[in-house]
């Protein structure tokens, strides 16, 4: 059995202003890296064979400190990055509604429709991340991995392997460094722990 091991990365100072982040690369607040280190203290009793992430710094850094836990490096998947969101990135919720009427709505609707301006449709997306995954999977038998990546990676990778229409990715919640574990049994997922933060105490 392969277990594979997901986590959304900390928090981040975009987070916070709720600026849409996509492939600009932020870094942790200290929040989010103290919510790293937790992650990190979670998994370090796990035997975890290989540790893979994002190059985005927040996502590398979250993997960095788990793979620390078992003297292991990170190995970087640039496809593991989230979602272009192109002319989008660094505004605001109110600032894209005011420069594209209409269009931010189908974002949360109907994204599977949506093609982002200058950026990534969500289909794009599932497509680089989720063949990122089964490359990971394929060279890894048996092992434990973990893998480090973005809100909307994680919730399109999961839609894949449920087989879940795209216009539901928002359904999949996903908390900053959030553990989601999923087992293959003769090469079927099967997701056995989902969006789960007991490691973070406020």
């Amino acid at each position: 059995m392969t277990r594979l091991i997901v986590v959304r990365h900390g928090q981040t100072v975009w987070n916070l202003e709720r600026k849409y982040q996509g492939h600009s690369d932020i870094a942790l607040t200290d929040k989010g890296l103290r919510q790293a280190e937790a992650v990190g203290a979670r998994l370090a009793d796990e035997k975890i064979d290989a540790v893979y992430a994002s190059d985005l710094s927040r996502a590398f850094k979250t993997a960095e400190c788990i793979a620390a836990k078992h003297s292991l490096t990170v190995s970087v998947v640039p496809a593991l990055r989230e979602i272009k969101f192109g002319d989008w990135e660094g505004l605001t919720y109110e600032q894209i509604t005011a420069q594209w009427p209409g269009l931010l709505g189908k974002l949360w609707t109907t994204p599977d429709e949506l093609q982002i301006p200058g950026g990534e449709s969500f289909q794009q997306l599932k497509e680089r991340a989720y063949a990122a995954i089964e490359k990971i999977v394929d060279e890894h038998p048996d092992q434990t991995v973990v893998v480090v990546a973005h809100g909307g990676t994680i919730g399109t990778i999961l839609c894949a392997m449920l087989d879940i229409h795209l216009n539901h990715v928002w359904n999949i919640r996903q908390d900053n460094t959030a553990v989601n574990i999923i087992e293959y049994y003769e090469g079927r997922p099967t997701i056995t722990l989902l969006n789960c933060v007991r490691h973070l105490v406020e």
